[in-house]
């Protein structure tokens, strides 16, 4: 029954999801697409061009800027207690901005020196389209002795604008993670090899699943098979559970679309993001799409591993925390030109988590209060099909229950004791009667 009902909340999902789509009947104007949706609580904040006067970013909070072309400076605080803090940069152009290959963005990691912590450079670039894109630049504090001393870092983040795009400043919205040091000397060395290549993706019937606007409130998947669609210009984004020692496999497909003129060129026509618990690109596939069958798949990640962070590969190291995984799905805007109305294309989203769960590293604390492991609650999440604020509101409406549930018993107890008092003082009563 739960499955069911679950299952029924993830439909509906999809029913809202494309009712702008389907809003663009033929003669209709194609509906706005829909914006991402920001983090609830996100803190407004202004970076600045330098060290000077940076404000201060903490560990489990979500902020919301904006970002010009060149650099923002942020102040972080960090302790010496082997942990490793993560700092991720999403930014959001507006609708109809020109983009291109040149464009990106990058986040690092800085001492009061100036100096970029090891390894913790991350950068993503834009394809022709407009979409929310996410890159995060990391401190290791077990690595590097500059970067290990507890005090004052810097993040910076720097959006790079190609000659000719959009110059704008754009939404952007950062986060900060924490994840706990080893309570005893962990690995230090990447793992030598592992099973790579492309996954076996499951063929069963698909079940109908609405991704949401970004990482705040992308739709939860399991293992199977996924329907949703598309408008072109369009990213659904989705989040699967992986655990330690486990991979995950996705690929996504496009059906065939009504075309109103023959296919001239749709450069990332479909593109498909991986994105990690920590909001890093892991990996990327793109293809182009001519209004006909068009697929794209990722090829397996590596099984997730604490000692995967020590790798020179960026595929690798960032498949380094267990947590929600995120897929971002993108159909090229250039396809409204030979498509009828512009209207949504079929998707097929598969997903497969390969591998038993293996036995988490010893930290020092709980790592879930930073976003990573995964509990009973993510794999119900992700069996039901919920968003993060679905999942919020339902565990909101089972304390609620638990209370009336127990208020119920307290009230139900004390009725039980006040009738049982007073038959006892009945039977008494009768007993003085008959013994006068």
């Amino acid at each position: 029954m739960r499955r069911t009902a679950l299952v029924g909340a993830g439909a509906l999902g999809l029913v809202a999801g494309v009712l702008p789509g389907a809003a663009c009947a033929q003669g209709a104007a194609p509906q706005p697409l829909p914006p991402y949706r920001t983090a609830d609580g996100a803190r407004r904040v202004t970076g600045t061009p330098s060290t000077a006067d940076a404000p201060r970013l903490e560990a489990g909070s979500v902020y919301a800027d904006e970002l010009g072309p060149g650099e923002r400076v942020y102040r972080l605080v960090l302790e010496q207690d082997r942990s490793d803090v993560y700092v991720s940069a999403v930014v959001r152009p507006g609708p109809g901005a020109v983009v291109g290959y040149g464009d990106g963005v990058e986040v690092e990691v800085m001492t009061t020196a100036g100096r970029t912590c090891p390894g913790s450079a991350g950068r993503a670039s834009f394809g022709r389209d407009p979409v929310p894109l996410a890159a995060a630049g990391v401190r290791r504090g077990g690595e590097d002795a500059d970067c290990a001393t507890a005090g004052t870092y810097y993040a910076k983040v720097t959006r790079t604008t190609a000659k000719g795009s959009d110059r704008s400043a754009w939404p952007v919205e950062l986060r900060v993670q924490r994840e706990p040091g080893l309570g005893a000397a962990g690995p230090t060395a990447a793992p030598s090899a592992w099973p790579s290549g492309a996954p076996v993706l499951p063929g069963a019937d698909a079940v109908p699943r609405s991704g949401g606007t970004g990482f705040n409130d992308a739709r939860a998947l399991g293992a199977g098979v996924w329907r949703d669609e598309l408008r072109p210009g369009q990213t659904r984004y989705y989040r699967v559970p992986v655990d330690w020692g486990q991979q995950l496999g996705a690929g996504a497909e496009l059906a065939a679309a009504a075309l109103t003129k023959p296919y001239g060129s749709a450069s990332d026509g479909l593109t498909v993001r991986l994105y990690s618990p920590y909001r890093s690109l892991v990996a990327s596939e793109d293809t182009p799409y001519d209004g006909k069958q068009a697929a794209a798949t990722l090829g397996k990640t590596p099984p997730v591993a604490y000692e995967n962070r020590f790798s020179s590969d960026r595929a690798v190291r960032d498949a380094s925390v267990a947590g929600w995984y995120y897929l971002a799905v993108t159909l090229g805007g250039k396809v409204a030109e030979f498509t009828e109305d512009a209207r949504p294309v079929p998707l097929t989203l598969r997903t497969d988590v390969i591998g038993t769960p293996a036995k988490a590293p010893a930290y020092r604390e709980d790592p879930a209060a930073g976003g990573f492991g995964v509990g009973a609650g993510d794999r119900a999440a992700a069996e039901g099909g919920l968003t993060a604020p679905e999942e919020a509101r339902a565990a909101a409406d089972r304390s609620v229950l638990r209370v009336v549930a127990g208020a119920g018993f307290g009230v139900g107890t004390l009725l039980l004791l006040v009738l049982g008092g007073w038959l006892l003082l009945a039977r008494r009563g009768r007993a003085a009667t008959a013994a006068g």
